[in-house]
């Protein structure tokens, strides 16, 4: 593939969506924006092989953070992440404190952290 596709959706898992569709050093950034808080489950619902709606889904994500959850995380970000990574965290905490958008922000940051690991052993 040598040229990039503009106005397309593609609708799938990212990284094989990119190795197949993507040509190589086309992409500079991908920014994901779900929403923040909505305090909602989301699920994926499937459909009848006739097309029809079914009554089958699965839960795909739950948009609900909590720092209760993330406290863990929190630690061993900053015990095991790149210092600038760690220091980055625990600077945000600082102004941030214990909160629903620390927990996101944290659980974000080792998201993050696991594409570039991914990144550099697959580019």
């Amino acid at each position: 593939m040598d040229e990039l596709k503009t106005d397309v959706l593609y609708y799938g898992d990212n990284l094989e969506i990119l190795r197949k569709y993507i040509p190589d050093n086309s992409i500079d950034l991908i920014y994901l924006d779900p929403p923040f808080s909505s305090k909602k489950d989301y699920n994926i619902i499937f459909k009848e092989a006739t097309g029809e709606q079914s009554a089958a889904q699965i839960k795909a994500f739950s948009d609900t953070w909590h720092w209760d959850l993330a406290k863990d995380t929190y630690d061993e970000l900053l015990e095991k992440a790149p210092e600038n990574v760690a220091e980055l965290i625990k600077a945000m905490y600082k102004g941030i404190d214990r909160n629903d958008l620390m927990s996101y922000l944290v659980m974000m940051t080792v998201r993050l952290l696991g594409f570039v690991s991914m990144r550099g052993k697959t580019s």
